[in-house]
């Protein structure tokens, strides 16, 4: 499990007084009204900083931070990455799980078939997707297109009977036409 989770990508500077417009990463927005420390990470060193202001912009976040006064202190991390602590991160409701956590789990038939690995999570809106990297060669050739080495499940009972995201593991049920 990952310790630090990206909240936020500094885009550019806004104004003359040390401000930044973050577009934001993460499901809740209004994370940045509560935020008091968060880290902008560059190739080098993870920089703890202390909120001093937020306010929304359509979909960006504007933060200052103490200790930025002026654009030419903040200027050099546009494209850098806000991240937070594990710790400070927004709790999860019962079935919820971090997306960071999902990545690199197995995934499994419900016979038991190893059908390879979750590379990514979509969010479609109306309800989330595995991307799953099918490792499984006897599933690739037994698939109508033999090319198709992704299967996209969505994240329902229905198709993902179940998921044991501590231990890397969930189940999946394929339905006719899937693997096309």
């Amino acid at each position: 499990m990952e310790d630090y989770f990206r909240i936020g990508v500094i885009t550019q500077t806004h104004g003359v007084r040390g401000e930044v417009k973050v577009f934001p990463t993460t499901d809740d927005k209004e994370r940045f009204k509560k935020l008091k420390k968060c880290y902008i990470h560059t190739d080098k060193e993870d920089i703890e900083v202390e909120k001093s202001s937020c306010k929304f912009f359509k979909n960006l976040v504007i933060l200052s931070f103490k200790g930025f006064d002026n654009i030419n202190d903040i200027e050099k991390y546009k494209g850098c990455d806000l991240i937070i602590d594990r710790k400070d991160a927004v709790p999860l409701a019962e079935d919820e799980f971090y997306i960071s956590d999902a990545i690199g789990a197995e995934a499994y038939l419900e016979d038991g078939a190893r059908l390879g690995t979750v590379k990514d999570v979509i969010k479609t809106g109306a309800n989330d997707v595995f991307v799953i990297t099918i490792e499984n060669k006897a599933i690739i050739d037994s698939a109508d297109n033999k090319d198709n080495n992704e299967v996209l499940v969505p994240i329902i009972k229905e198709f993902v009977p179940e998921m044991d995201i501590d231990n890397k593991r969930i189940t999946v049920r394929l339905m006719k036409g899937m693997l096309d």
